[in-house]
């Protein structure tokens, strides 16, 4: 449906410190980001009467002149299942004034699209309807652990600043195919998008791509395969997943960057997924400044196939 007129909006506190564009997106929900920035780049969207850029910092009490934008109808997927529902409070592991986090099972988007009705964020917005939260960073829809959702706009912006900064600790646990040869191992590559024929999303090792940096640190030697402790200083798309690939030892359980015989070979230990938890992520933030470190324990079937694992190799050091 069209906007009937140019619509003048008045930013309230909970938006104070976001960038434009990205309340844009939100306020202009399924309209194409392309022509969202073609509307800035024209100076159809102004601040206070005053042109205005995609990364300009919107204020509280600021006046925002959005003009007529056809919107689509949104689709409301309607009532997430009592079952998953059921669930949410047991995913909780933190909780504050400023932040919840999830321990994300696999199978769980972060968000919904694609095809997928309902993600963490829309799960968890169903099953506590009276609060507001937001989706801090995202986890692959496989990828199990620690998912960081703010209770309130400045936490958010914060905390996104530190992500944005490079200033956070995320460490991951992995199980990679085949016997890493050192203890410790350092992967610094420029990494790029790339959009197959069908849609699907694929990033490579590229020169032309974003820098990205992880360490691969051997926690143990199994039969064929290595337990390892992933630390990220970057988080790029797929970042751990390609690394791995490119030491030439990739997860088990990815059906995209993985090897198939391998992953053949693991499901006799019970592996059914792929092997990526995110078990922790630290950063400091608020005012004074606390530092915060959220652990999310290794999921159960996870737990499971190292168990069931053969141990003839060697430990590696941390």
């Amino acid at each position: 449906m069209p906007l009937p007129s140019v619509q003048i909006l008045t930013i309230g506190e909970d938006r104070d410190g976001q960038r434009l564009d990205n309340f844009l997106f939100n306020t202009l929900k399924g309209v194409p980001k392309t022509h969202v920035y073609r509307l800035l780049r024209t100076g159809q969207v102004r601040i206070n009467g005053k042109r205005c850029k995609p990364d300009t910092r919107i204020a509280a009490g600021d006046q925002v002149r959005v003009p007529p934008v056809r919107v689509p109808e949104a689709r409301d997927p309607g009532q997430a299942p009592d079952r998953l529902l059921r669930e949410v409070p047991s995913w909780i592991v933190f909780e504050d004034r400023h932040y919840l986090v999830f321990n994300k099972p696999s199978g769980i988007a972060a968000h919904g699209g694609s095809g997928v009705s309902f993600g963490a964020i829309e799960l968890l917005r169903q099953a506590r309807s009276d609060e507001a939260f937001e989706l801090v960073h995202r986890l692959d829809r496989d990828t199990s652990g620690v998912l960081v959702f703010a209770k309130r706009r400045p936490a958010l912006t914060q905390l996104q600043t530190e992500i944005r900064e490079n200033r956070t600790r995320k460490r991951y646990l992995a199980l990679l195919a085949g016997r890493l040869p050192k203890d410790k191992m350092f992967v610094d590559v420029a990494l790029a998008k790339n959009v197959l024929q069908g849609g699907e999303r694929m990033v490579t090792v590229d020169d032309e791509g974003k820098p990205s940096r992880s360490t691969f640190k051997v926690i143990e030697r199994l039969r064929d395969a290595t337990f390892v402790e992933v630390l990220i200083e970057t988080g790029r798309t797929h970042q751990i997943r390609v690394h791995a690939q490119h030491l030439g030892f990739p997860l088990l359980g990815d059906d995209k960057y993985g090897d198939a015989q391998a992953n053949r070979a693991a499901k006799q230990f019970g592996l059914k997924r792929l092997f990526l938890h995110a078990a922790e992520f630290g950063f400091s933030a608020g005012e004074p400044r606390r530092d915060y470190l959220f652990h999310a324990p290794l999921a159960p079937e996870l737990e499971a196939v190292l168990a069931n694992w053969p141990r003839d190799g060697s430990s590696g050091a941390r």
